[in-house]
């Protein structure tokens, strides 16, 4: 009888052994379903609401958002794992950082085309713009290109390589107005409009400022190929939690919150 007691209580200690040990697995498990993703602040971090919201109920997953104000600070982050992805970037300025910064980063999924325009206080069309206005640019390389490309589409310079993502004032070979360029901090842009003739602005920047697409006297249409996206490090393409956020993102929510902030000025890039 004792040794049957002895067994008997042995039996029921590994047991719950067995229970508490699975318990914490499962613990484990709770706490890897959690990531971070970095946006700029203002109305993206709105529409990531949606999708945080969507990847709750959908996949009991928890997002974290962590907002920024600059396009460098995001990749920094992702690449030294304080995130798990950020949304802010299209894919020209992502291989720019990597090429420029060797980061080890990837692309998870698309998200919108937030298109680009050439806005004036001063002017009410191109036609009117003076000789040496002054011309104010993003400072980083894709987006300071992408200004380029359209002034080079609307007569106003020509560049010598018309498709080169990267291109800067440098590579304007005509230049009839005698324009003068600035380049300046993208989020800065919507500050200095009042100072140029003509700036050159991100709808995620522009929109807070209260400017719509609409009244830009250059803009940039749906056929970008500067569609924004989510980032990752590299081989974390696949990872369930990712590919659930990503799935939470292009959804029907989500692109409805984009229309109703963005007003037009945001195009899904996953249809």
């Amino acid at each position: 009888m004792q040794v049957t007691l002895t067994r008997l209580f042995g039996a029921a200690t590994l047991a719950s052994a067995i229970l508490v040990a699975g318990c914490g697995n499962d613990d484990g498990a709770t706490e890897t379903r959690s990531i971070k993703v970095g946006t700029m602040s203002g109305p993206e971090s709105e529409v990531m609401e949606v999708a945080v919201q969507i990847a709750r109920e959908r996949y009991d997953l928890e997002v974290e958002i962590i907002e920024f104000t600059d396009y460098v600070s995001p990749n920094a982050a992702l690449a030294d794992g304080s995130l798990d992805a950020n949304a802010f970037q299209h894919e020209p300025y992502l291989r720019s950082m990597i090429e420029d910064r060797g980061y080890d980063l990837a692309v998870a999924g698309y998200t919108f085309v937030y298109p680009i325009g050439a806005y004036s206080e001063r002017h009410d069309s191109i036609e009117e713009l003076p000789e040496r206005a002054i011309v104010a640019l993003p400072n980083d390389p894709t987006n300071g290109g992408r200004a380029m490309i359209l002034m080079h589409n609307a007569g106003l310079i020509e560049l010598d390589d018309p498709e080169n993502l990267e291109a800067t004032p440098i590579n304007v070979v005509e230049n009839p107005l005698g324009l003068r360029f600035r380049e300046i901090e993208a989020a800065q842009l919507p500050r200095v409009l009042t100072d140029v003739d003509l700036a050159f602005i991100n709808n995620t920047f522009a929109q807070p400022a209260g400017l719509h697409l609409d009244d830009a006297l250059i803009q940039e249409g749906a056929e970008s190929p500067y569609v924004n996206l989510i980032a990752v490090r590299a081989g974390d393409e696949e990872r369930e939690e990712i590919q659930q956020l990503v799935s939470a993102y292009q959804s029907e929510e989500v692109a409805a919150k984009a229309a109703e902030l963005f007003d037009g000025g945001a195009v899904p890039g996953w249809q």
